[in-house]
């Protein structure tokens, strides 16, 4: 279910649900005695053997009542299929987790499910890597898992524009979906992409001191993050203004309101059912990155030993990479699979907060 922010926190305080079963269950223990009424006794008074090597409370969440997975949409407000997607989502976690309650929690921005973690309303935080080094930092997070897309762990900003003639220093080319790219991004003889870096960057030179820009929002790592550190390197001042969205970002410079804009690699595809010119009318003319992907942030109420139980529930269903439509978790956020997450890849997403944080 959708909430808003204040609504959802309010609420959380209520929403205090129990385990619906334990570990010890009598039936799930093989006591090797003819008696297992007895044996079950003797556990109930603490008088029988733990579990296996991890004690009674092995492979149980036992430190919150309940988990609420914080996410933001990718446009202003979540829309049903996203809300229908995110409950499916929360489903599978919880039939991983043996049926522990997970509920979801649907924030205007990425500061929101991060002060939804600060709170404690919000257990799992799923964010852009930048959002992720925020949540550890802001909010005592641990990283715990990464997204895998198109069998890779990082991806790109992509800037895009309306007008061509200023910023494609080559003629644009299409793929082979009808997609335009300059600037050498898209090689139309090998019908590939450069690899992952910046790409475009004498292009980028050209933009006039002061120009709006169509960035996504102020947390987002692809959509703000790593294009102004871009801008920064190559001395380059322009003014911001922040779409909210990445589909938002896409739809501003494709109906004229800016003459760039930025985005994951690639939006422009979120949008083409409503307007399907936008691959011709938005030519994708730089690149800012590369950025690790996207992930998942545990909040520090779990123990160590709990970490490492979502982490395999997480990966029971999502650790195969190759998700596609009809998953939750590839519905949700066009995510093919789940890694653990790399802390040194980490880093570079980590300097780039720490740099906007010098600020």
């Amino acid at each position: 279910m959708r909430m808003n922010t204040k609504s959802a926190f309010a609420l959380a305080s209520v929403l205090t649900l129990s385990l619906a079963a334990c570990a010890g269950d009598e039936g799930d223990i093989d006591t090797g005695d003819e008696d297992a009424e007895d044996q079950t006794e003797e556990d109930a008074n603490g008088d029988g053997a733990a579990d296996d090597e991890g004690g009674e409370a092995a492979g149980e969440i036992e430190s919150v009542d309940s988990i609420t997975i914080g996410l933001v949409p990718a446009t202003d407000s979540a829309t049903e299929a996203e809300e229908e997607n995110a409950e499916a989502l929360a489903e599978q976690l919880s039939e991983a987790l043996d049926g522990f309650e997970v509920e979801i929690f649907f924030a205007d921005s990425y500061q929101g499910v991060i002060s939804g973690m600060q709170s404690g309303d919000v257990q799992l935080v799923m964010s852009g890597p930048v959002g992720m080094i925020q949540a550890e930092d802001e909010a005592d997070g641990t990283p715990i898992l990464q997204s895998i897309r198109f069998g890779a762990d990082t991806y790109v900003t992509q800037w895009f524009t309306n007008d061509p003639d200023t910023y494609c220093l080559d003629e644009p080319v299409a793929d082979e979906d009808g997609y335009l790219f300059c600037n050498d991004i898209y090689d139309e003889d090998s019908g590939e992409l450069a690899e992952y870096g910046p790409m475009g960057e004498d292009a980028l030179e050209l933009i006039e001191d002061g120009t709006p820009v169509a960035y996504v929002e102020e947390g987002s790592a692809s959509g703000f993050y790593f294009p102004q550190t871009q801008l920064n390197e190559l001395g380059v001042e322009v003014d911001p203004q922040f779409a909210g969205g990445h589909d938002d970002a896409v739809l501003n410079v494709y109906n004229g309101d800016f003459e760039i804009g930025t985005s994951f690699d690639d939006a422009r595809t979120n949008i083409v059912d409503d307007n399907p010119d936008v691959g011709e009318e938005l030519v994708v003319f730089a690149w800012a990155g590369p950025i690790p992907n996207d992930g998942i942030v545990a909040s520090d109420e779990f123990t160590e030993d709990e970490l490492e139980v979502l982490t395999d529930a997480w990966l029971s269903f999502a650790d195969s990479g190759d998700l596609d439509e009809g998953d939750p978790l590839y519905d949700v956020y066009e995510i093919n699979g789940l890694a653990e997450a790399d802390e040194e890849a980490l880093d570079v997403a980590r300097q780039v907060y720490l740099d906007f944080g010098d600020e």
